[in-house]
């Protein structure tokens, strides 16, 4: 694998960091306080290309590799966990299945959509299924040339402000096919019988919609499936696969801020006579927290790019994800005890990132399901 950035691939990496640094950064509190990411962010982030990273440049995309991609939604990361989500889901699990899995057709009707106007979701978990996501009760009914969905969706990011949901529902109502059952569709948010409300406030990443999607009676043509029918549960998997790895890239950022930090605020407060970065035990802690993150970063690349090489990674993925998720909780959790009592109030970044950390241990699968995904890979290839 090789290590070494482009002169393209730099560029785009330091042209998102200066856009963080000038336009996101002073307004990251403000995102997490209120609950809500300004759409005028999201219109200055698809000026840059960022919701059109992996699409072609024929339907007006970046084309960008995933490493690349990977890089950018850690640099966000850094600054505002919320508006990376917002993005990294777009890109990941919202315009990449029509991208691997739609016809010609779905892709020009769609693909340069979401490269300029409008925002992918992803709607798959729901209120009795969500690490088991065979267990899915939503239905889409054969009706004439089409189907008529009805069912409800929980923690769809981008819910509210999306236009385009990937959905999943069951063609075959035999429960005993579970995943061979079920199918995926390409729905307009403003499709009659689509119903979406705010799921609730959340514990971090408070900027980032995440919505209950009701769908009652909601009909679609055959040609919004996206696959065969029956290959639904196959395109939610590999779909979740890559957007491991942007999940994992998120947590890497967001430890890596709080490390950041943690850093200057050793070398400024004093305990004891001395700076706390003369003391050995603060030492320590800043070493496992650097050594963690530098091995969550490589473990992420690493899996992109063997996504680039087009081989095999879902259990990478899934290691990059576990691994960089738990590294992202326990850098939060040491850089807010460096902090002591400051880190635990608002003024001081790391008591966001903190909140925000956690939720990279739950979604796009939980450390517990990627554990199984790992297990499942080695017990397979070991025979």
């Amino acid at each position: 694998m090789d290590l070494n950035w482009s002169d393209e691939q730099q560029m785009m990496i330091e042209t998102v960091r200066e856009f963080c640094r000038d336009r996101l950064a002073p307004l990251a509190r403000r995102i997490d306080e209120e609950a809500e990411t300004p759409m005028e962010i999201l219109r200055d982030l698809s000026q840059l290309g960022l919701m059109s990273m992996p699409i072609p440049e024929e339907y007006g995309g970046l084309a960008l590799d995933t490493r690349t991609l990977c890089a950018v939604i850690e640099e966000i990361s850094k600054v505002c966990a919320a508006v990376a989500i917002t993005i990294g889901v777009h890109n990941s699990v919202g315009a990449y299945p029509i991208l691997k899995f739609g016809t010609k057709e779905q892709q020009a009707a769609y693909l340069p959509k979401l490269c300029r106007d409008w925002i992918g979701a992803f709607a798959l978990t729901e209120a009795d299924a969500g690490s088991d996501a065979a267990a899915l009760k939503t239905t889409a009914r054969r009706e004439g040339d089409g189907y008529v969905l009805n069912g409800s969706k929980m923690f769809v990011t981008n819910g509210r402000i999306g236009h385009l949901f990937l959905v999943f529902a069951r063609t075959d109502p035999d429960p005993s096919l579970r995943d061979r059952g079920i199918s995926a569709f390409l729905v307009p948010a403003d499709l009659d019988g689509i119903h979406v409300e705010s799921a609730g406030p959340k514990m971090g990443i408070r900027g980032s919609d995440t919505a209950l999607v009701r769908i009652e009676n909601a009909r679609v043509g055959a040609g919004q499936r996206l696959g065969a029918e029956g290959q639904g549960f196959k395109i939610a998997m590999v779909s979740l696969d890559n957007g491991r790895l942007g999940v994992g890239a998120q947590a890497v950022g967001i430890g890596q801020a709080a490390c950041d930090e943690a850093l200057k605020y050793v070398m400024q407060r004093r305990s004891f006579g001395k700076r706390l970065a003369d003391h050995q035990a603060v030492q320590s802690m800043l070493a496992e927290m650097e050594t963690g993150l530098q091995a969550a970063r490589l473990l992420v690349l690493r899996a992109a790019w063997l996504k680039d090489e087009g081989r095999p990674q879902t259990k990478e993925a899934a290691m990059a994800k576990l691994f960089a998720s738990e590294v992202a909780q326990r850098v939060t959790h040491d850089a807010l005890q460096i902090h002591g009592g400051y880190g635990y109030m608002t003024e001081y970044p790391v008591e966001r990132y903190a909140r925000d950390a956690r939720i990279t241990e739950i979604y796009e699968g939980t450390s517990e399901i990627q554990r199984l995904v790992i297990a499942r890979a080695l017990l397979r290839d070991g025979g």
